[in-house]
């Protein structure tokens, strides 16, 4: 396979070094930032409000976590852009100083679609708070993440549902595109508030040939990293898997790739494989507060069940988060069906340590060259379990 390298330099302040991996397959890289550094494969716990729900940053740098999401749309509408600076930026509101990437709000014109109106110029949105007019173009989204102090600003796209023909497909696309190319030329333009990297994402459906040529085109652009969007949006699985699968070989090996909202060990298993370095998802914060843990095998077990109400047993054996390291499954049960806090907390900073886990054994492996074992001997025991 043709080996693809970006040909321009990365903002300065940022880099991406390949330590192991080729075009396609298992990679682990770094990429350094002026906010510290991100070992790959790696996991992005998501904030979308400038918080991830009921855990600190101090139990998300307990866990692994190197870089955290938030995102555009949302801080724009509530406390605002302005506000958000005038607390000091993001970081500083977060109490987190590590890398932050933040969502243009592509994912809001696909998720809020009965909310807003596409033109060419931007996003029309009437926000699902006030029903306030924002317009979103791919100018606003820039100068907003760099107000708020970004590390890494993505670029405003459009993310077509599922189930869309290829000529919606292929308009949604050439779209991403043009607002892409209107991106890096503002960009130039920006007022800082710190450094920040820009990536830019590719569409292009469930079409193996859009993707292809959308990607060719992409890696033109003078971009600091590339992320496959538009996946996991309504899809069935065996589509998804294969978008995955195709998405990655055709963008730069010298630079990070990004695969936007998904998660879940298989996924981290077919993703990293493609040559996928960073990931995003709301599954395991979200089915925490739900009462769903994941185990390291790929199942997972509804906490509320009785049959751990007398459970002394941790979690999960040999697991080093906090809920396993000091609670049994007996309690956790408990703090679930009286709705205590504590138990949402724990069980978030369980799935959430069981994602960064498998992505450093993942890593680890493929430094080694032992990936085959790796993936081999995890997917059997997720076979044997599911099947």
């Amino acid at each position: 396979m043709e080996k693809i390298e970006a040909q321009h330099p990365m903002l300065d302040g940022f880099s991406f070094e390949l330590e192991a991996g080729s075009q396609r397959g298992p990679r682990a890289a770094t990429l350094t930032t002026p906010r510290g550094k991100i070992e790959t494969p790696a996991f992005m716990p998501v904030g979308t409000q400038g918080t991830v729900k009921g855990v600190t940053p101090d139990q998300l740098r307990s866990i692994g976590t190197q870089v955290v999401l938030s995102n555009t749309y949302h801080l724009a509408v509530r406390p605002g852009a302005d506000t958000v600076r005038e607390l000091g930026g993001l970081h500083q509101m977060m109490g987190w100083q590590g890398p932050i990437l933040t969502d243009s709000g592509g994912f809001q014109v696909f998720s809020l679609g009965h909310r807003n109106r596409i033109e060419e110029q931007g996003v029309h949105f009437r926000n699902h708070i006030d029903g306030d007019a924002l317009l979103l173009t791919p100018e606003s989204v820039l100068d907003l993440q760099a107000r708020i102090g970004s590390t890494i600003a993505m670029v405003l796209d459009v993310c077509p549902p599922a189930g869309v023909d290829r000529d919606v497909a292929a308009s949604a696309l050439a779209r991403t595109e043009r607002w892409a190319m209107r991106a890096i030329e503002h960009r130039h333009r920006l007022e800082l508030f710190e450094p920040m990297a820009l990536f830019g994402i590719l569409q292009g459906g469930v079409e193996e040939d859009l993707r292809r040529e959308g990607a060719q085109r992409l890696r033109e652009l003078p971009f600091d990293g590339y992320a496959i969007g538009g996946v996991s949006v309504g899809e069935n699985r065996d589509a998804m898997l294969a978008t995955i699968s195709d998405g990655a070989q055709h963008l730069p090996i010298d630079r990070p790739r990004y695969l936007m909202g998904v998660g879940g060990l298989e996924e981290f298993i077919v993703a990293i494989e493609a040559g996928i370095d960073m990931f995003d998802c709301v599954i395991p914060t979200r089915n925490a507060r739900n009462a769903t843990l994941f185990l390291s095998d790929g199942s997972s077990l509804n906490i509320r069940n009785s049959v751990h109400r007398r459970d002394r047993e941790p979690l999960e054996q040999g697991c080093d988060c906090p809920a396993c390291l000091q609670f049994s499954r007996g309690t956790l049960h408990h703090l679930y069906l009286r709705k205590e806090m504590l138990g949402y907390t724990l069980g978030s900073l369980h799935n959430l340590r069981v994602f960064h886990r498998f992505l450093e054994r993942a890593r680890q492996a493929t430094l080694e060259g032992s990936w085959e074992q790796f993936r081999g001997a995890f997917l059997s025991r997720f076979h044997s379990r599911s099947g």
